[in-house]
């Protein structure tokens, strides 16, 4: 699963996820991408079970790009703990997504196989995607 090495800082507060992606929003490496419609956190989990449908899907055939990184801990206290006595234990990491923003990108493959792929690979994902490619 993917997470940062190291941080500066453990923990970090949940932020606000407004506007839309001023980067990351073009397609640069393959010729077919995944771009978010809407916003949200994506968890490792999710980006790798994303990431396994498209390559088991592609028959491990062409190139896939994976565009976002989660480094946002996310915390969450243990389940029967009173309020107070500090943040809770780091549980997962996220990758905090904005309208526009390119998730995965292919290369290498016919065009109806990316779509299918990436269409697997939406349905593994928690908000609404659109699948782009370079000649549109």
């Amino acid at each position: 699963m993917l997470q940062p090495k190291k941080q500066k800082y453990r923990k970090q507060f949940r932020g606000h996820m407004g506007g839309s992606a001023s980067r990351g929003n073009t397609l640069n490496f393959g010729e077919y991408g995944l771009k978010a419609i809407s916003r949200g956190w994506l968890s490792a989990k999710q980006i790798e079970a994303a990431r396994k449908a498209i390559t088991h899907y592609s028959q491990r055939g062409g190139k896939v790009w994976i565009r976002v990184f989660p480094d946002k801990p996310i915390t969450k206290k243990a389940l029967g703990t009173r309020m107070g006595s500090g943040k809770g234990d780091i549980v997962d990491y996220v990758a905090v997504v904005t309208p526009g923003r390119i998730i995965f990108e292919i290369a290498g493959v016919p065009e109806e196989v990316a779509r299918t792929a990436f269409r697997r690979a939406i349905a593994k994902l928690p908000f609404k995607f659109r699948v782009i490619s370079k000649n549109d």
